[in-house]
């Protein structure tokens, strides 16, 4: 099995909500964070404002996927995704990205010249990516694709992405 990331645009604009609004738009994370305890999801409950919108997490994902370390890179990427759904930092700001860059093992000050450098070109390559999700039908995150044609949106039961599985690799084994 491969997994490749793909950037999705929630917000592909910055928008301001209130606070009141966006605390509830975050109770909607207590059915993924049911499905997975472990993960931590809770609503926001921090003084920090939310992110203004998802482009400049993503470009920072590009900036370090560049530093070519994979390991580097799969926990910056858990990394922002721990500081958003657990710790409620506003991970839209380059300072919140770089305390991520460091905990993931990059130096704080070169993922910030990095950032600075490169954030046109990350912009660019999140931009194709989520305009290629787009002509790919994809509408939700997540959207897990198995076996290059069966599309799955939103988060599901961990069965529903076993079964699928199991479904594609029967039909590839009998053909």
């Amino acid at each position: 099995m491969t997994v490749t990331w793909k950037s999705f645009l929630l917000r592909p604009r910055p928008s301001r909500r209130t606070r009141d609004e966006f605390v509830a738009y975050t109770q909607s994370w207590a059915r993924p964070g049911s499905m997975e305890p472990q993960l931590g999801f809770r609503p926001w409950a921090s003084d920090d404002d939310p992110p203004s919108h998802s482009l400049p997490a993503l470009a920072a994902a590009h900036v370090v996927a560049g530093f070519d370390d994979d390991r580097i890179s799969r926990a910056f990427r858990w990394g922002l995704f721990r500081a958003y759904f657990v710790d409620h930092r506003t991970i839209s700001l380059p300072e919140v990205q770089a305390d991520v860059a460091e905990a993931a093992g990059l130096d704080r000050n070169v993922f910030l010249e990095r950032l600075a450098t490169g954030r046109e070109d990350a912009v660019e390559a999140v931009i194709a990516e989520h305009e290629e999700a787009n002509e790919h039908g994809i509408t939700a995150v997540p959207t897990v694709v198995i076996g290059g044609a069966v599309a799955i949106p939103g988060a599901q039961e961990v069965d529903t992405y076993l079964r699928l599985v199991d479904r594609v690799a029967e039909l590839r084994t009998a053909s």
